[in-house]
């Protein structure tokens, strides 16, 4: 894929779920690159994390989920491009920003000081407070208890009080117990954490020394801030004062002055710790921290221009998302009626989407608008420019929801499982609609779906997924015809259309781990009949097969014993070519 475009790049990506205090892993360091104008299919089990891991792309994620760690960089020229006016209040703004850079300057040479005094106060606060595996330790205690507690609660609930009254007494005992543990465990932690504070104070000598090495610290540290900083220096914060306002330029004036001040924070921060700001790397980090980073290119009397490197996984602003979702990244969902507003006409949820990101007057909406029904296959579309979604059929309204996808003709595509809700007929026609208009539009496609028969119909690549990680990665023909992860197998040989007369139908024994808990070695390991006692022990890592071809099993290690494919895909080309068409 050298000679192709990396469109979006997703790096080390976690995704986490905060649900009933408790914290849920649904994405655990995914990395995957994106091409332009690819089909790429995104397949596994229900709870596998398909349609997680694609609504990070649009900053969908429900309100209790967050990215943790990671980077979605998004390569988008247009969006990239930024300009923003050179007036009054932007030079006094750019002014203030390199003043308080210039005095922030002086840090960076008493930076090795202050990072042996935050050292010393970090040494000296581990022994009054707990370890991080005290805390870990006290607090799964505390989680596990709460959250038995909360499911026996929930159990007693449905108890009948006049068959049960057992059981609901049992369970009330119970909950009395859970109760007692829980006050327990909290004043557990309070007590272990006063006796370390005691046996602190206690330490005449430490805190002696300490007091000693803190105050001759802050006296170098304020000794050597004294410098003058440097032309080479002021030149840097120069520029680095136009990024800042090149990077809040979009936002409106109040937000534009509280953004700039909290980057100044960062910016202080970094120079205390004597971060590299000359490290493009590290200054994109400081920028991170509150929004991302355009880089200055050149300027004229009027305006400032710059480039960005848009990192999705840091999107915070809901204005930034409405630039991106629907006009650059844009879904179509398995049920096209929970995507239609029932109260609406077909033609005003098109145009309103034209109008609302294309800035096209009423008319010129309606022209698109029809053009666009006329493509996706709607018949006399001036006639039915005005029905409601209840008169349509499912394969129309699918039809109508692929329209308004691409009516802003973005760049990428995300099909989640668009042919779920569909009859098989119409599964076909809706199929070949989505490939036949990518010829057109040139956008690219992620196909989430359980079907290997989508998978097979649609893809250039696919992406195996299973507890949250790619297991194997590779073109359609490799992961179907030499596939090497054992759940790539399973998940083949579960095709019902490669199952022999008077035979049982494969299935996959067993469920996927819990997301919940810390996952140890590999995930599938539980599940694998190939299972090794290495799997059982150590995650495996990503192994190549060929430049297009990966799998994460530990049966890929020259050190593993051979094991041949179940011989029920051995033979798969012949099968899935006159079973799929392909």
């Amino acid at each position: 894929m050298e000679d192709k475009k990396i469109l979006l790049s997703v790096k080390d990506l976690s995704v986490k779920f905060r649900v009933r205090g408790r914290i849920l892993t649904a994405i655990r360091g995914i990395s995957l690159d994106i091409y332009e104008n690819e089909s790429i299919a995104i397949v596994g089990e229900s709870g596998s994390g398909k349609s997680v891991f694609t609504k990070t792309f649009a900053g969908m994620l429900d309100s209790n989920g967050f990215i943790s760690d990671g980077q979605i960089i998004f390569s988008d020229d247009e969006l990239a491009d930024t300009k923003v006016s050179l007036n009054s209040v932007a030079r006094a703004l750019i002014n203030f920003t390199l003043g308080k850079l210039n005095t922030y300057s002086k840090y960076e040479a008493g930076a090795e000081d202050y990072r042996k005094l935050i050292e010393l106060e970090a040494e000296k606060r581990a022994r009054t407070e707990l370890t991080d595996e005290e805390k870990a330790d006290v607090e799964k205690k505390l989680r596990d208890t709460r959250h038995e507690s909360t499911e026996l609660f929930n159990l007693r609930q449905t108890f009948d009080p006049k068959k049960e009254k057992d059981k609901i007494r049992e369970a009330s005992a119970k909950l009395k117990e859970y109760k007692r543990e829980i006050k327990r465990l909290e004043s557990a932690e309070g007590e272990m954490l006063k006796a370390k504070k005691a046996k602190a104070s206690a330490d005449t000598k430490f805190n002696a020394d300490y007091a000693a090495r803190k105050a001759q610290l802050k006296a170098e540290h304020a000794e050597k801030i004294k410098v003058e900083i440097t032309e080479d220096t002021v030149k840097r914060n120069e520029i680095l004062a136009k990024e800042i306002y090149l990077s809040v330029g979009r936002y409106g004036l109040i937000s534009r002055i509280k953004l700039i001040f909290k980057l100044l924070k960062s910016m202080k921060k970094a120079m205390l710790m004597g971060v590299d700001l000359s490290n493009d790397e590290l200054r994109d980090h400081v920028f991170d921290e509150v929004v991302f980073r355009v880089r200055y290119l050149d300027e004229t009397p009027d305006q400032l221009h710059g480039t960005c490197i848009l990192n999705l996984a840091n999107v915070k602003y809901s204005k930034d998302w409405m630039q991106i979702r629907g006009r650059r990244i844009a879904t179509v969902f398995q049920d096209p009626m929970t995507s239609l507003n029932p109260i609406i006409t077909i033609g005003k949820q098109i145009t309103s989407i034209i109008i609302k990101h294309q800035g096209c007057s009423e008319v010129e909406a309606r022209r698109r608008a029809l053009d666009l029904m006329h493509k996706v296959g709607i018949p006399n579309p001036q006639a039915r420019f005005d029905d409601y979604p209840f008169q349509y059929s499912g394969g129309m309204r699918q039809r109508i929801v692929i329209a308004i996808a691409l009516s802003c003709q973005p760049k990428i595509l995300i099909c989640d499982e668009p042919t779920t809700a569909l009859d098989v007929t119409i599964q076909a026609q809706i199929l070949q609609l989505i490939k036949d208009l990518q010829k057109e539009f040139n956008y690219t496609t992620v196909f989430i779906t359980h079907d290997l028969g989508v998978v097979a119909n649609v893809a250039d690549r696919v992406a195996v997924l299973y507890a949250g990680q790619v297991v194997e990665l590779g073109t359609v023909e490799e992961v179907f015809y030499d596939p090497r992860h054992p759940y790539t197998w399973a998940l083949l040989s579960s095709l019902p259309q490669l199952a022999q007369k008077d035979t049982k139908l494969y299935s996959i024994t067993g469920t996927p781990p819990s997301l919940y808990n810390q996952i140890v070695g590999d995930a599938f390991a539980p599940r694998n009949p190939y299972c090794m006692k290495i799997d059982t022990l150590a995650e495996p890592p990503m192994f190549k097969i060929s430049d297009t071809h990966y799998a994460k099993t530990w049966l890929l290690d020259p050190r593993a014993p051979k094991i041949e494919k179940p011989e029920g895909i051995r033979n798969i080309h012949e099968t899935l070519c006159k079973v799929f068409n392909i």
